[in-house]
């Protein structure tokens, strides 16, 4: 992950507490821990690579050196009704840039901004992010649930189980790079993106997960949301970008214009 061999980190990490002083690490069982004194160093050093980002983000700034293109890949479960006032306000602000809008899904934004294909990515909370990528919490949230054609025997029950639902055939996210990899086995069909889960849903082919904004706009009243527990969900959604290769002004200004956005 560092591109270091495991001695030179392990010389680095000796160096350093030799200059601090006192051990960082407890190296007396199979795996290193923290010392308590490694974990208040550790929260340290945290908060001075915070703020060396943010120096870094405002020297951007200062320098008001705009970037000529901006590109950003986003998921078809952000509501498009954000998407027609951000362009706007974008429009106005920096007339002479280009911007590229690309439809892409977790794995696949990702894979994009390490790349450098795009500047920033808009996806769905992340429980885990590479350490090159930063991120920032919008104040919006997206509502998926689950649907089946509506002539299909399931819709005419108030309520069913997931026993019953696992015995119809699954419509399912599946990005590029992660394809196939993550699948359970059983009567799954896949797709990149939702447009076309919801395609494949509205031709009876089984239930699928989609974003309930996508279903009201561009639907055509065939499918129906089923009603289970946990269902519909409400889902965090992040604004990320590398730090190996920080959004210009025009990107910042992105990110603030979307962090800002009320919640719905």
């Amino acid at each position: 992950m560092l591109g270091k061999s495991q001695s030179t980190v392990s010389t680095a990490v000796a160096n350093l507490e030799d200059d601090l002083g006192f051990m960082l690490f407890d190296r007396s069982g199979r795996q290193p821990q923290l010392t308590e004194r490694g974990q208040r160093a550790l929260s340290q050093v945290q908060q001075i690579l915070a703020a060396s980002e943010r120096l870094d983000t405002l020297a951007v700034r200062l320098a008001q050196g705009i970037e000529p293109r901006l590109s950003i890949a986003i998921s078809d479960f952000w509501q498009a009704d954000y998407h027609e006032t951000l362009l706007k306000q974008f429009d106005a602000r920096y007339p002479e840039i280009e911007l590229e809008c690309m439809l892409a899904e977790d794995e696949d934004v990702l894979d994009l901004l390490q790349a450098g294909r795009v500047h920033l990515g808009i996806v769905r909370a992340q429980p885990r992010l590479p350490e090159n990528i930063a991120m920032a919490r919008l104040q919006v949230e997206a509502q998926m649930a689950i649907y089946l054609h509506c002539e299909h025997p399931l819709t005419q029950q108030d309520a069913i189980s997931e026993s019953q639902l696992e015995a119809v055939r699954q419509l399912r996210l599946n990005t590029w790079v992660d394809q196939r990899e993550n699948l359970p086995p059983g009567r799954i069909w896949s797709a990149p993106n939702y447009l076309l889960l919801l395609e494949m849903a509205e031709q009876g082919f089984g239930w699928s997960i989609l974003p309930r904004w996508l279903v009201k706009q561009f639907g055509h009243g065939v499918l129906q949301e089923l009603t289970l527990p946990g269902w519909p969900q409400h889902i965090a959604v992040e604004v990320i970008w590398s730090r190996r290769n920080p959004p210009g002004p025009a990107g910042r200004w992105m990110v603030d214009q979307l962090c800002a956005q009320p919640r719905v």
